[in-house]
């Protein structure tokens, strides 16, 4: 009898892990093998920047650290941003396509920044949020938070089909040079859209607009502003 041999490549073999550890978190969360992937982007070029907040003085100590979001919302698969829920009630999972939730905040919020004009600088990886463990850094002030509620939802029906994008976001404002935390913020944001069809664009659509949402809440909080404009000339 001929025997059949098997060449897996390197390239392979990181398929086929791939694979594999998708199946055990659909596994493992009781959802169908299906996915569905949507691109989280937020595009600060758009955004409407209040006076309060722009600086004026470019190049005047105006550098920010914006730090990795900690990801605090329960359950046991952070990658899952969301799910479908079929007519027959069977659920697939939505994943982020390129990037994590955490990076995905964390870019949000540094693009806002730069569009207002400041000087963003340095990775400094995550931060949980405490004045002991604050990053070593060079610029003057750091951002951090963490994601609190992230979800987001269609459910397919008749005549349409429900979307639903729930966002919570904790920040953190510190002097990185003093080492002292500056103000705390929480935000939250949810949209919400009825359609007749469903498509993976709808499902994007509605997590950017809770994104976007998320973000410039932030920073209509004139107090967050304030604090910032008076560290960065201190």
């Amino acid at each position: 009898m001929n025997k059949i041999r098997l060449s897996v490549s390197g390239n392979n073999l990181l398929g086929i892990v791939v694979l594999v550890l998708l199946v055990c978190c659909l596994g493992i969360t009781g959802c169908a093998s299906r996915l569905h992937s949507v691109n989280m982007n937020y595009d600060a070029g758009k955004a409407n920047i209040p006076e309060y907040l722009k600086n004026e003085q470019k190049g005047r100590n105006a550098v920010i650290t914006i730090a990795e979001f900690v990801d605090v919302r329960k359950g046991d698969a952070p990658m899952i941003i969301g799910r479908v829920v079929e007519k027959n009630g069977v659920k697939t999972v939505v994943l982020p396509k390129y990037t994590k939730p955490t990076q995905a905040v964390a870019a949000g919020i540094k693009g806002y920044l730069i569009k207002a004009g400041y000087e963003i600088s340095g990775d400094a990886g995550q931060w949980d949020l405490k004045e002991e463990t604050m990053p070593k850094i060079s610029s003057k002030l750091i951002i951090g938070g963490k994601i609190e509620e992230m979800e987001l939802t269609c459910r397919k029906g008749f005549p349409t089909d429900s979307y639903k994008a729930v966002m919570k976001l904790n920040l953190v404002l510190a002097d990185a040079a003093k080492g002292k935390i500056l103000y705390r913020s929480s935000v939250e944001s949810n949209t919400s859209l009825e359609h007749v069809s469903f498509s993976e664009a709808r499902l994007e659509e509605q997590i950017n607009i809770a994104l976007a949402d998320a973000i410039e809440k932030v920073f209509e909080d004139r107090k967050f502003a304030q604090k910032l404009k008076e560290a960065l000339v201190e």
